[in-house]
């Protein structure tokens, strides 16, 4: 059992997996969520009847898993918009936050959605029709949001005879694409979501297949990326003074570290400012400690009164990020108005949030075949492209390459809130950086 002194680190690390799905219409991906499910003991018994009830009903005799899932199908039908289906379940090794995102193409964003915060994407293929149109793009998706891990699941491995060259040369074809766009780990693993071959137990049709299980990969792939590896960064969310007689001079900056570790006597640099200081302390769930990780919440306290407020950002002084206000970045557009050139956006980065102007759209990616469409002048729902926003402010932004978390960013309509497009800084996918946008005067900016 976890108690509340094991480390922060280590559940994150070694005992949570977020992993997302995708897969064209009719792949199977239903079954495959409802057998991971069923197989792992991880449906309520009343739900399981209600399933089997259903089944019946329409003359089936197995129970027909897919309508574990079936109700969220129901509503993407009715056109709701950020329809990313969150379940969660355990097994004796690890817990899951499985993000069941949808297929279509008009779903590119919800996908996005998904994949954003995952460590792994299965991407589904049918056996029988191979790499499709689909298939490619969701692998993209993946690429550019840098999921460290993607699995192909070849399904319906039944209805081609258990046939290994199917399967291989599948697994092929998908490799060679997704490693082109710099996807770092593949693991292809043959399945029949519906006969329950290779999902949770091994297949007795394909002794030929020498893998892990879906369900066993799951459990084992390492998510232990050394979080204490990372740049440090912490974003500061609350300033807290209590001016009690018991606490008359406690000053501390509270928020979630969002990568690396943070040592009591470190140096820090407070951005966007470039004023620095050391730790004197930090406390965590109301105890003074010596050393803090990512994804802890913790309240740090420096050695000198420097003017700190939310949304800067403390990271250490010898490896503190450049602070910009031209943000070149890649891109998806959600909401359903469009994202124009010269369009006045809030911006929003970790806990600050700036006024921002569109400057440019250099380019809209063709996702099918990835080329480049030079100049389209806007964005629309689910469209990824590149853009370059001005900011009023400076920004302490990392590459997304660097860092998921502090490479990442919103564009928001100043007028009602809503979320327009979700940025990723840098380069897209593996490719290298463009130049940086040339700083315009300050006069020419309305903000």
């Amino acid at each position: 059992m976890t108690t509340h002194t094991q480390h922060a680190e280590q559940l994150s690390t070694t005992t949570l997996l977020r992993f997302a799905t995708a897969g064209s219409v009719d792949d199977g991906k239903s079954t495959l969520v409802g057998r991971l499910l069923h197989d792992s003991k991880s449906v309520l018994t009343d739900q399981l009847e209600a399933v089997e009830h259903a089944s019946r009903s329409r003359g089936q005799e197995a129970p027909d898993l897919a309508l574990l899932t079936d109700g969220l199908r129901a509503e993407r039908e009715q056109g709701i918009t950020i329809d990313v289906a969150y379940r969660y379940f355990a097994t004796p090794r690890r817990r899951f936050i499985l993000a069941d995102t949808p297929g279509h193409v008009q779903y590119t964003r919800n996908m996005v959605t998904g994949a954003s915060t995952a460590e792994l994407a299965v991407v589904l293929v049918d056996a029988r029709n191979g790499v499709v149109e689909q298939t490619r793009r969701h692998a993209a998706v993946a690429a550019l949001l840098r999921v460290p891990h993607v699995v192909l699941a070849v399904n319906k491995m039944d209805l081609v005879d258990y046939a290994e060259p199917v399967f291989a040369a599948i697994a092929e074809e998908f490799t060679a694409y997704a490693a082109s766009l710099g996807a770092p780990e593949i693991t292809a693993i043959p399945i029949s979501a519906l006969a329950g071959d290779n999902v949770v137990e091994p297949s007795a049709h394909m002794d030929w297949y020498g893998g892990p299980t879906v369900l066993e990969h799951l459990e084992t792939v390492p998510v232990s990326h050394d979080l204490t590896a990372c740049h440090a960064r912490f974003p500061v969310q609350y300033v807290i003074r209590p001016q009690t007689a018991e606490h008359p001079d406690y000053r501390g900056y509270a928020g979630q570290i969002a990568a690396g570790a943070f040592r009591v006597g470190e140096a820090v640099t407070v951005l966007p400012s470039g004023r620095t200081s050391t730790i004197a302390g930090i406390d965590a769930l109301g105890e003074s400690v010596d050393i803090a990780w990512a994804p802890q919440s913790v309240t740090i306290r420096l050695a000198d009164d420097i003017d700190i407020s939310r949304g800067d950002l403390i990271a250490p002084a010898a490896d503190a990020p450049a602070v910009t206000q031209d943000v070149e970045a890649t891109v998806c557009h959600v909401a359903d108005q469009p994202l124009s050139v010269g369009q006045r956006v809030l911006l929003k980065h970790t806990t600050r949030t700036v006024k921002a102007i569109v400057k440019d759209i250099p380019s809209r990616l063709t996702l099918d075949d990835l080329s480049q469409h030079p100049a389209p002048g806007q964005l629309v729902a689910n469209d990824i492209g590149r853009v370059v926003v001005r900011t009023a402010e400076p920004l302490a932004l990392d590459a997304y390459a660097d860092s998921r978390r502090t490479g990442s960013f919103l564009l928001i309509d100043p007028a009602d809130g809503t979320t327009l497009t979700a940025g990723m800084a840098g380069a897209s996918f593996a490719a290298a950086a463009e130049p940086g946008a040339a700083a315009a005067d300050d006069a020419e900016w309305d903000f």
